[in-house]
C-alpha cells in the first residue's frame, strides 16, 4: 500500500479514504492485512468497514472486504432490500406522484420499486406491467389493478425475469410510464447494471415507455457498474434522495434531466 506502510496513526476519516483507495486498486482485502498496514487493532478495522458497508461503499467479506464498485459484484434482492430503507420509501413515495388513474405502468424489478406497491391502493384503475415475482405476488390482491408478468429466465439474485422471452412480450407492449431501478448512474457512462442479460432487458423497457422515470438513492450517484442500459439523454425524470451531492444533482439536471429531490 505504498505509503500508507510508513504511517503509524491516521485518523479515522482518512483511514477510511485510504481503504477505498486501496479497494478501488485492489478490489479485495482482509481485515488482517488492513490491520498491519495501518497500525491498528483488527477490531478498529472492522468497525470501519462495517461503517463503510453502511455507506454502500464495500462490501464485507469473511475477514475482509471488497469493493461494491466491482462491476461484477452484485448483491442479493435481500442484501439489497434493508439498505437505505428511509431512502427507498420516500422516494417510492414521490414517483406514485407521477401516477394518474387509468395509467398503464411498467414497474421494473428492485427493492426500490417495490415499496411503490403500498402507495397503489389509491388508484382505482391501474395496468401495472413487471418483470417482478416478488412484486406479481404482491399485486395480485389488489382488485384495482390488472397485473400484467413478463416471462422468461428468473434471475435468483434480483428475482426478476429477464432475457430474450421477457423482451419479445416487452415488445408488444406499450405502456404510459416506466419506473426503472439502477445499480449506477453518472454522466459518463449513464445507467448500468452488473449482468448483460438483465440490462438488456432493462433496455427494452425503457424503449416502450412514452415516460422514463429511475428512481435511485444517493448511493447509485456516480457509480458505475458493468453493463449499460441506458444513456441519461434516454430519462425523463430522476428521483433521488437528499443525502445525493448537490453538484452532482446540478450535473444530473445540465444533461437535461428532470431531477426530483425527496427530502428526508
Amino acid at each position: 500500500m505504498g505509503s500508507v506502510n510508513t504511517l503509524s496513526i491516521l485518523y479515522e476519516e482518512e483511514r477510511k479514504k485510504k481503504i477505498i483507495e486501496y479497494l478501488q486498486l485492489n478490489l479485495r482485502v482482509s481485515v488482517r492485512e488492513l490491520s498491519s498496514n495501518f497500525s491498528v487493532s483488527e477490531s478498529t478495522i472492522r468497525r470501519d468497514l462495517q461503517e463503510l458497508e453502511d455507506e454502500n461503499k464495500l462490501k464485507r467479506t469473511h475477514g475482509g472486504a471488497v469493493y461494491l464498485e466491482d462491476v461484477n459484484l452484485e448483491l442479493t434482492f435481500g442484501e439489497k432490500e434493508d439498505k437505505f430503507r428511509q431512502e427507498k420509501v420516500a422516494i417510492a413515495k414521490k414517483a406514485a406522484e407521477l401516477i394518474e388513474d387509468g395509467d398503464t405502468i411498467l414497474i421494473d424489478s428492485g427493492t426500490t420499486t417495490l415499496y411503490m406497491v403500498n402507495e397503489l391502493r389509491k388508484f382505482s384503475n391501474l395496468t401495472v406491467v413487471t418483470n417482478s415475482i416478488i412484486l406479481a405476488q404482491v399485486l395480485q390482491g389488489q382488485e384495482n389493478i390488472q397485473v400484467v408478468v413478463v416471462g422468461g429466465m428468473l434471475r435468483k439474485n434480483t428475482l426478476a425475469m429477464v432475457g430474450p422471452m421477457a423482451e419479445q412480450a416487452l415488445g408488444m407492449l406499450n405502456v404510459n410510464k416506466a419506473f426503472i431501478g439502477t445499480n449506477g448512474l453518472s454522466l459518463e457512462n449513464g445507467l448500468t447494471t452488473p449482468n448483460i442479460i438483465e440490462a438488456a432487458t432493462k433496455t427494452k423497457m425503457i424503449s416502450i415507455a412514452k415516460q422514463v422515470v429511475v428512481l435511485t438513492d444517493w448511493s447509485k450517484f456516480g457509480k458505475v457498474s458493468f453493463a449499460k442500459f441506458a444513456e441519461l439523454s434516454q430519462i425523463d425524470t430522476c428521483i433521488v434522495d437528499d443525502k445525493a451531492s448537490p453538484e452532482s444533482i446540478e450535473q444530473i439536471r445540465k444533461a437535461g434531466i428532470e431531477v426530483e429531490v425527496v427530502y428526508l
